[in-house]
């Protein structure tokens, strides 16, 4: 893999060169380095071409097709036009494209950069970039520079100089498919959005308790028996389609098959392999601290059955050969105490003397190393190693074969990880659950009838109670942009943190809402994760992002994209009338 040449900077401190007219180009994420000096545009001509390499990457030559479709065809009239005097100059005839290395893989650390020149007159312009994966994201930009004027007439900005690269080498977004199943073309346009924003990283959240929807070829009763039904499986070509768009737009593909815990959709195929499994999930008359899990579908791998091993393992190697990327996300989070002491053999290692603790390293010692025999990279939730009821010793997680992805307590947890050396993934439910504020799912609940106040001194309903939304209030996007994800970090412990996701957590979302709710807040934590959320003297620039979200969301919604509005129109006719300070 070639080194990438882009530095990781703390995102706190970085400083953009960015022309002050840049508003005026409707580019998003906003490119690192924009010269528009003129404020020109020229008229595309209606036999606009793209000349790539002459021997293209396969997945290149679809993104050219792909884009050329998108400028020859896209009808998309801005909000608010930019103003662009309209040159006399030929109109832009050709898009010459140059890539260095073909050959370089989509993996994590590829470089993405790309420069770009539209000259102010002259009919070609000039795409640059080190590998096929930054002429993608150059391409997006291309198309983001070209409008409809009120006539008709397709335009383009001219005179333009961008040089651009991400600021973090992991933009993510995750999608939990096991809560509600997502048709296979939902996924697919996801992942296309994904890539008109920039991101790289499709995180599948495959399994949990409620449904086991993957297709393991040496264990089909998994997904026969524990998915919703057989309408509602991924098929192992239904995996290759997922990742072939994913590489056709730039998009790595992450499986997660969450392990020990949130494993109850095992039992409806081995129950004699999970604990727990089928009890009901909060037993009347217990203590939180005697739950069986943290929601309904309970049950985890019992680590004292040697056959859970042989079934693990099959389903380990199955989907790494289905998945090529060099991640496995391998869950262990909120394991519960409950639900292994629920069973006999468990009670009796720790009647012998044994603890919960060695029971998760019985396992993790066990799982780890055969994941990382398939050359893969562990990902594991911070649970493993900071839960304060049930963790791992350290020695047992090489740093070198394990990354940890945070999702509690906010900067404080990322902090603790990357000083002890791991690198991190920052999901913080604080700033990057886009499944918060949406109330409780679980029925049966009392609390929601008070007419006039909630119970002394629990608020639910009224006073700041959350309405049963454990991470309420909503995530707005921009509580999502200002999320600074190396906040408190030192130089050293920042090159750590590879970069974020935002999460779709299913338990109250399926196919009919993904748009809204992934878009355009995703596309917020793109920006971020891509150039900043800084202005070039240092400042928030979210004020200032307003508009240009404005109009991205906009222009998502032209291409099929249901992103969910931020403003009312009135609010991008009468510029900064919204702001809650002039």
């Amino acid at each position: 893999m070639k080194e990438n040449k882009v530095p990781v900077l703390i995102l706190l401190i970085v400083v953009f060169s960015i022309s002050a007219v840049q508003s005026q180009i409707n580019v998003w994420p906003k490119p690192r380095n924009i010269s528009w000096p003129t404020q020109h545009s020229s008229l595309l001509s209606p036999s606009f071409r793209i000349l790539s390499p002459r021997h293209p990457h396969p997945h290149l030559r679809h993104a050219v097709r792909r884009y050329l479709r998108l400028i020859l065809t896209e009808r998309h009239r801005p909000l608010r036009p930019p103003s662009a005097n309209l040159t006399h100059s030929p109109p832009l005839k050709t898009l010459i494209l140059t890539v260095s290395d073909l050959f370089a893989p989509l993996q994590h650390g590829v470089d993405e950069s790309y420069s770009l020149t539209i000259p102010a007159s002259g009919s070609d312009a000039y795409l640059r970039s080190e590998t096929a994966w930054g002429a993608m994201r150059g391409l997006e930009t291309v198309s983001q520079l070209v409008w409809c004027d009120g006539g008709g007439r397709r335009r383009v900005a001219s005179g333009v100089e961008v040089w651009d690269a991400p600021l973090m080498q992991h933009r993510g977004l995750l999608v939990d498919t096991a809560r509600n199943y997502y048709g296979v073309g939902e996924l697919e346009r996801t992942i296309e959005a994904m890539g008109m924003n920039k991101m790289n990283v499709f995180h599948w959240h495959l399994t949990d308790s409620q449904a086991f929807p993957v297709e393991v070829e040496s264990e089909p009763e998994l997904a026969r028996r524990g998915a919703y039904g057989a309408e509602m499986v991924y098929r192992a070509e239904d995996v290759r389609r997922v990742v072939e768009v994913g590489l056709r737009n730039g998009v790595r593909v992450v499986p997660e098959i969450d392990i020990p815990g949130h494993t109850a959709s095992w039992a409806e195929a081995y129950p004699e392999i999970v604990t727990c499994a089928n009890m009901f999930w909060w037993p009347a008359g217990t203590e939180w601290a005697d739950r069986f899990a943290s929601e309904p579908g309970a049950g985890q791998l019992n680590p004292l059955n040697p056959k859970t091993y042989k079934v693990l393992k099959n389903v380990i190697r199955d989907i790494t050969t289905l998945f090529p990327d060099s991640f496995f996300h391998s869950g262990a989070d909120e394991v519960v105490p409950g639900c292994w002491k629920a069973d006999p053999t468990v009670q009796k290692f720790l009647s012998d003397g044994g603890t919960l603790d060695q029971l998760l390293e019985i396992f993790i010692t066990t799982a780890h190393p055969y994941i990382t025999s398939l050359n893969r990279t562990a990902v594991y939730w911070e649970d493993v190693l900071l839960d304060p009821t049930i963790k791992v010793d350290p020695s047992t997680l090489p740093t070198e074969t394990t990354i940890l992805q945070t999702w509690n307590n906010g900067p404080s947890n990322t902090k603790r990880i990357v000083a002890a050396g791991y690198r991190a993934i920052v999901s913080s439910a604080d700033f990057y659950y886009l499944d918060c504020g949406h109330g409780g799912f679980v029925g049966n609940e009392s609390r929601y009838d008070r007419q006039t106040g909630d119970d002394p001194g629990s608020p639910f309903n009224y006073n700041g109670g959350n309405g049963g939304s454990w991470c309420a209030p909503f995530k707005t996007w921009q509580r999502v942009y200002d999320y600074d994800i190396t906040h408190g970090l030192n130089e050293k412990e920042a090159k750590l943190v590879l970069g974020g996701e935002v999460a779709l957590w299913s338990e109250q979302a399926d196919a009919t809402v993904m748009d809204s709710r992934v878009w355009p807040r995703a596309s917020a934590m793109a920006e971020a994760l891509w150039s900043g959320n800084r202005d070039e003297s240092g400042r928030k620039r979210y004020a200032e992002a307003t508009d240009r979200l404005n109009e991205w969301r906009h222009r998502m919604v032209g291409r099929g994209i249901g992103a969910e509005p931020i403003q009312p129109l009135w609010c991008v006719n009468h510029p900064g009338m919204c702001n809650i300070v002039q």
